[in-house]
């Protein structure tokens, strides 16, 4: 009996792999499509959550401002469910994918995350522009959660002033068209020939983004970089957002 203990140990190890392996499952365009919706609003609350505090993070007669992960996180939950009618928090009732679920999840993960590396910025006093914007935190967000997601996020722009935040060609040529979409809230997808989802929303500039990114064009701004001349409502770039349509798990733990 003893010869055989190791080839049934064997099968037994193997019938545990099996068991355990995590089975690929496809979702729908639809269900993709609403995913990647849910993910680009809730990357865009983030940004509005930063620009909206920016003055208090660049205030250079304050050390600590406050403004910490759990400050953030509950102006991001408020923000997303002004947006969506969605608690981020409680989402056990939703009518949303079950995938999408774990995704917004590690989003506000992530982004508290870029917020908690910031704070010795964020509070240093005597110090005025920071540095810390909601392009900048966008970039860090999408990029911390996709390095732990099948899903890939980004920003990009014609005109990107972060290299990493330059567009391919498929966003090029997206970007090219939402300049001459008469909609503000368009939203362009479609499905590549290795079955992933591309959804791009368009970031359109705030009266408050013109500090640095309006006229004169050419213009250093307070960041160091060159202004683009660009006027309320012009187009800034997009939140993109890849969904594999077959998939194993979506956040990695």
């Amino acid at each position: 009996m003893k010869s055989y203990l190791p080839g049934i140990a064997l099968v037994m190890m193997i019938g545990i792999v099996i068991v355990t392996a995590p089975a690929a499952y496809a979702v729908t365009r639809g269900e993709a499509e609403e995913t990647a919706r849910l993910i680009g609003t809730l990357l865009s609350a983030g940004r509005v959550v930063i620009e909206r505090n920016q003055s208090l993070i660049d205030d250079p007669s304050k050390g600590d401002k406050g403004f910490t992960p759990a400050v953030f996180e509950h102006q991001l939950v408020d923000e997303f469910r002004l947006r969506t009618g969605i608690d981020v928090t409680n989402m056990n009732e939703v009518n949303i994918p079950p995938a999408a679920k774990g995704l917004l999840h590690a989003l506000v993960e992530s982004s508290k995350a870029v917020v908690s590396d910031a704070q010795d910025t964020i509070n240093r006093k005597g110090v005025g522009y920071k540095n810390f914007i909601p392009a900048g935190f966008g970039s860090q967000a999408a990029a911390r959660f996709s390095a732990q997601s099948h899903v890939k996020l980004k920003q990009t722009t014609l005109n990107p002033r972060n290299p990493d935040n330059a567009p391919d060609d498929y966003e090029r040529a997206v970007l090219q068209r939402m300049l001459v979409q008469p909609s503000q809230s368009v939203t362009i997808n479609q499905v590549t020939d290795e079955g992933t989802l591309r959804v791009l929303t368009p970031i359109y500039y705030t009266k408050d983004c013109l500090t640095c990114h309006g006229s004169p064009a050419g213009q250093m701004d307070i960041s160091g970089h060159r202004k683009e001349g660009a006027e309320e409502g012009d187009l800034a770039g997009a939140i993109s957002v890849s969904v594999p349509l077959e998939q194993r798990n979506a956040v990695e733990r």
